[in-house]
């Protein structure tokens, strides 16, 4: 690719690997870092993410790089890829190791733990100055790294920007798409986790279709009001950022967020669903954060409410699922829109 800059993906999971796959066919000079160099070293040598993609062969072109220092020198973007919890530490690493047109972009869904709040704005924080994108959407790992056709979103405030690493993530088997909405992206990201395991509860008691397309609808409504309410543009979030990623992670069993609420229907106990699960579940810690942004702005969000109070174990399925059809009759749009729930 002509005027390409240099890709340093950090996080070497499945979705940073799967990132770093297609970039790197993309002709784009891609380096992915990890935490593990045995792990690292294992893929190099045999073109394989044996613990999160064994089935995918990944490009010869890759580079791979333990050395977070040598992974970002020159690099023209950084693209993130770690776990909402540990997103701030890696911020802080790259404070002295960035060059200063170094961009940076985030494939991070979720907030940080303990204060709701958003990425970019540790990274506005950290990072000042610099181009920033998030990018998400409705994108299983395990199928964009397998090429099957998907779709992404590519958010900023500099349009240019935006376009650009879209451009760099666009391919024959994957729409990158651009906008400029980013706290809009990145609460669909992070909101449809928790209402995933709504979704998963329900279907791991064997309620029905009918309930799940319910959860999914009033689920989006909850989204949409808490959105507004934070500033958010409504169309990013009926957009591939919104409905896109809370329609596969609800209904797609390779969502570790419904398959933890599979595992709580079914009369499993969370820390042994985390156990089988075995990666980050990140609804479990963003729970908690819808919970203190909807307090925070006076909005009640009943089915984000009582996956919260399920996670922490204040409730049982049964009895959240009670409360939640206990729930008086009402219109169902009272006030607009985006009125109270």
């Amino acid at each position: 690719m002509a005027d390409c800059p240099t890709l340093a993906i950090l996080g070497a999971g499945s979705w940073g690997t799967a990132l770093a796959a297609l970039t790197a066919r993309n002709g784009v000079p891609t380096r992915l870092w990890g935490r593990d160099p045995q792990a690292l070293a294992a893929m190099a040598q045999g073109r394989r993410n044996r613990r999160y993609l064994p089935d995918i062969e990944l490009p010869s072109e890759l580079v791979y790089e333990s050395d977070l220092a040598t992974a970002v020198r020159g690099a023209g973007i950084v693209l993130i890829v770690v776990p909402s919890h540990a997103f701030a530490a890696m911020l802080d690493a790259l404070v002295p190791l960035l060059d200063a047109g170094t961009a940076i972009a985030w494939a991070t869904k979720g907030f940080e733990p303990g204060t709701g709040r958003f990425l970019h704005e540790l990274v506005a924080e950290r990072l000042p100055g610099r181009a920033t994108a998030v990018v998400t959407g409705p994108s299983f790992a395990r199928e964009v790294a397998a090429g099957l056709p998907s779709a992404v979103t590519v958010h900023s405030d500099d349009a240019a920007f935006a376009q650009r690493l879209a451009g760099l993530l666009h391919a024959p088997n994957l729409r990158a798409y651009s906008g400029g909405d980013v706290l809009g992206a990145e609460l669909g990201g992070a909101m449809k986790n928790v209402l995933a395991v709504a979704t998963g509860i329900a279907d791991g008691m064997e309620l029905g279709l009918n309930a799940r397309a319910g959860l999914i609808t009033r689920g989006m409504n909850e989204m949409l009001r808490l959105g507004v309410a934070l500033g958010a543009r409504p169309e990013t979030l009926i957009g591939l950022s919104g409905l896109g990623d809370l329609v596969l992670t609800c209904t797609g069993d390779l969502s570790r967020n419904r398959r933890l609420g599979l595992a709580l229907g079914r009369g499993v106990a969370i820390d042994e669903a985390l156990r089988q699960i075995g990666q980050v579940v990140e609804s479990i810690l963003t729970a908690d954060e819808i919970v203190r942004l909807a307090d925070k702005h006076g909005l009640e969000l009943p089915i984000s409410a009582g996956v919260h109070a399920v996670l922490h174990g204040e409730v049982t399925p049964v009895d959240a699922l009670k409360a939640l059809m206990a729930r008086e009759q009402k219109p169902e749009y009272p006030h607009g829109l985006f009125g109270t729930a």
